[in-house]
C-alpha cells in the first residue's frame, strides 16, 4: 500500500485530538491558506487541498477510525466507500433498507427479513464554508465569489479508488453484501460489515494518486447571491452545491456561514438596527431639529425639549429588511448628552452663569424624609 499522509500532522493536532480542536485547527489554517487570500500561490492551493481532506477525515468518527486502524479509504474520501450520512436523517431509514416491509416472500432476503445485496449509493457529503460580508452586503444583498473545497472523482482510478488494471476484491466477511448479521432469538440484526464499512468490496492494491480514496481534493469556484438581511452567523443552504454523491448519487448541500464586519454608525439589536447620536447641553434642554443617519442617507429629526441622556427615538419600517421576509425593523436612536472634557474660557464663564440661574438641587428629593402618611402605614 502506498504511504498515507500524516493527516495528524497536517492539521498541527495530536492523535488524541477531540473533535472540538480538530475543527479548530482546520479553521484556523483553511483561513490562512485559503485562494481567495492568496491568490496565484499553487502551493498555498494545494496545502488548502491537503488540509481539507486530512479534516474530512478526521472530523468524521467512521473515517478516523478506519484510517487510525490503518484500513484502505474507499469512494470518495469514505472508509471502503461507506458513508454514514447514507443513513439519512435517522435510523428508521436504515431498517426500511435492510427489511422487507410487503410482499416478496423469502425470495431475495436473508435471514430474518434482512435484504441481501449491495447497499443504496451514497449521497454527497454537505459541505461548509464561511464568506466575508461587508455591513452594507449584509444589508443590501450580495454576489460574491467563493472557492470551496471538495472531492472530484480520482482520474487514475475513476473512483474506483484501486491501483489501474485492479479492482476492489469482494469483502471476504460479508461477501459483498455490505453487511454482518447477529443472530438475537428470533431476530437478526445487521450492521455495516466490520471490514468493508459497508460498500461489499475491499481494496488490496490501492491507486497511487488517491492512496484508495478514490477522490482527489479541489477548489471549486463559484459566484452565489447573499439575499438582503443577513447578519453575522447566518447560514444560507445552496442546494445540491455539495459534494457529488459516489457513483452517480444525488450530490449533498452546501452552507454558506456569513461574517459580517461591523459597522461604524449603526449597531445590529434584533431585527433592527441603533444609532448613538450626541447631542449638545442646549439642544438637549430646548430641543432642536437635527440630522441623523439613515440606511439610504439622511434625514432631518426633531429632538423633544428636555431629552434626558439614553432617551430613544424610533423610526418604524426604516430598518434592515428581515431575512426571508418583506417587511423591514426599525431605527433606533439612542441620544447621548455630549459633555465637553476641556471648556474654552468662554465655555466657562456660560457655564457658569448658566449654574447661577439654574441653582436648584436635583439631588435633594433623595435625601427628602419619607411621606408621613406613608410612615404611619408602616408603622
Amino acid at each position: 500500500m502506498a504511504d498515507r499522509p500524516d493527516y495528524y500532522k497536517v492539521l498541527g493536532v495530536g492523535k488524541n485530538a477531540s473533535e472540538e480542536e480538530i475543527k479548530k485547527a482546520y479553521r484556523r489554517l483553511a483561513r490562512q491558506y485559503h485562494p481567495d487570500r492568496n491568490s496565484g500561490d499553487k502551493v498555498a492551493e494545494e496545502r488548502f487541498k491537503e488540509i481539507s481532506q486530512a479534516n474530512d477525515v478526521l472530523s468524521d468518527a467512521e473515517k478516523r477510525k478506519a484510517y487510525d486502524r490503518g484500513g484502505a479509504l474507499g469512494g470518495f474520501g469514505m472508509p471502503g466507500g461507506f458513508d454514514p450520512s447514507s443513513f439519512g436523517g435517522g435510523f428508521g431509514d436504515i431498517l426500511s433498507d435492510l427489511f422487507n416491509r410487503g410482499g416478496g416472500g423469502a425470495a431475495g432476503r436473508g435471514q430474518g427479513g434482512v435484504r441481501s445485496g449491495p447497499q443504496r449509493q451514497a449521497r454527497g457529503r454537505d459541505l461548509e464554508t464561511e464568506v466575508s460580508l461587508s455591513f452594507d452586503q449584509a444589508v443590501n444583498g450580495a454576489q460574491v465569489p467563493l472557492a470551496v473545497p471538495t472531492s472530484q472523482p480520482c482520474p487514475t482510478c475513476n473512483g474506483s479508488g484501486a491501483k489501474p488494471g485492479t479492482v476492489p476484491k469482494v469483502c471476504p466477511v460479508c461477501n459483498g453484501r455490505g453487511l454482518e448479521s447477529q443472530s438475537q432469538g428470533i431476530f437478526s440484526m445487521s450492521q455495516p460489515c466490520s471490514n468493508c464499512h459497508g460498500s461489499g468490496t475491499v481494496i488490496e492494491d490501492p491507486c497511487p494518486t488517491c492512496n484508495g480514496t478514490g477522490a482527489q481534493r479541489s477548489v471549486r469556484r463559484m459566484r452565489v447571491n447573499i439575499p438582503a438581511g443577513v447578519r453575522d452567523g447566518s447560514r444560507i443552504r445552496l442546494a445540491g452545491k455539495g459534494e457529488p454523491g459516489l457513483r452517480g448519487a444525488e450530490p449533498g448541500d452546501l452552507y454558506v456561514i456569513t461574517r459580517v464586519s461591523e459597522s461604524p454608525v449603526f449597531k445590529r439589536v434584533g431585527d433592527n438596527l441603533e444609532v448613538e447620536v450626541p447631542l449638545t447641553i442646549p439642544e438637549a434642554i430646548r430641543g432642536a431639529v437635527i440630522e441623523v443617519p439613515t440606511l439610504n442617507g439622511s434625514k432631518r429629526l426633531r429632538v423633544a425639549a428636555a431629552t434626558k441622556h439614553g432617551t430613544v427615538q424610533r423610526l418604524r419600517g426604516e430598518g434592515p429588511q428581515r431575512l426571508g421576509g418583506k417587511s423591514r425593523g426599525d431605527l433606533h436612536y439612542r441620544f447621548v448628552i455630549d459633555v465637553p472634557a476641556v471648556l474654552s474660557p468662554e465655555q466657562s464663564e456660560a457655564v457658569d452663569k448658566l449654574s447661577t440661574v439654574m441653582n436648584g438641587n436635583p439631588r435633594a428629593r433623595l435625601f427628602s424624609p419619607p411621606d408621613a402618611s406613608a410612615a404611619g402605614e408602616a408603622s
